[in-house]
């Protein structure tokens, strides 16, 4: 990170001085949210505050009951959005790391990302635990996995619990899913440690 003085403002250009460097660690352990997607702008709403909160990283996911479904030939242009949107966010909360947005992928992939993190998490207000009863690791990843607003079902369920990822409830009321990553990331970096 550098602190700078700018020094000339023309269209499109600013010309800073340094006035003083640190180095910041990449921080631990990596919260990841594989984000069912949202439809309309909610998706970028949920990038965007998801950034502001401090996740690491943001796997959109075409879980089968999502209203939104990317095609294709649209995927690219979508994941250019997420990722516009997250680093405009990260600029805007003064983050030394921008979050990573990473291609869209399937179940499967999810499923391989959980059985390799420190802890996979499913959120599901029918889980029998509260986010805030699991206790965090120090290190590695910690999976958040929002579903759609329709839920996720139960063969995602199913392959998910087989990789490793367990049940946690948020709250008493359910929240939309444009808005529950961010809730359950905030939640987690409280219980790791990272936002003390």
């Amino acid at each position: 990170m550098a602190e700078c003085l700018v020094t000339a403002a023309r269209p499109g250009t600013l010309e800073l001085a340094v006035q003083a460097r640190r180095t910041e660690a990449a921080p631990a352990p990596r919260v990841v949210v594989i984000q069912a997607i949202p439809k309309g702008d909610r998706a970028e709403l949920a990038v965007e505050i998801m950034t502001e909160v401090g996740v690491d990283a943001i796997v959109p996911w075409q879980a089968e009951r999502c209203v939104a479904k990317w095609r294709p030939d649209r995927a690219g242009k979508a994941v250019a959005r997420w990722r516009a949107t997250a680093r405009e966010a990260a600029k805007q909360s003064r983050r030394a790391w921008l979050p990573e947005v990473s291609e869209p992928a399937g179940t499967g992939e999810v499923a391989r990302l959980v059985s390799a993190a420190s802890l996979g998490l499913v959120l599901d207000p029918a889980a029998a635990r509260p986010l805030t009863a699991i206790r965090m690791p120090g290190q590695g990843d910690i999976i958040l996995i929002v579903g759609p607003e329709g839920g996720i079902s139960p063969g995602e369920h199913r392959a998910l619990a087989a990789a490793g990822a367990v049940g946690a409830r948020l709250g008493p009321s359910v929240l939309r899913a444009s808005s529950a990553g961010a809730v359950a990331g905030a939640l987690v970096l409280s219980g790791c440690g990272r936002w003390a």
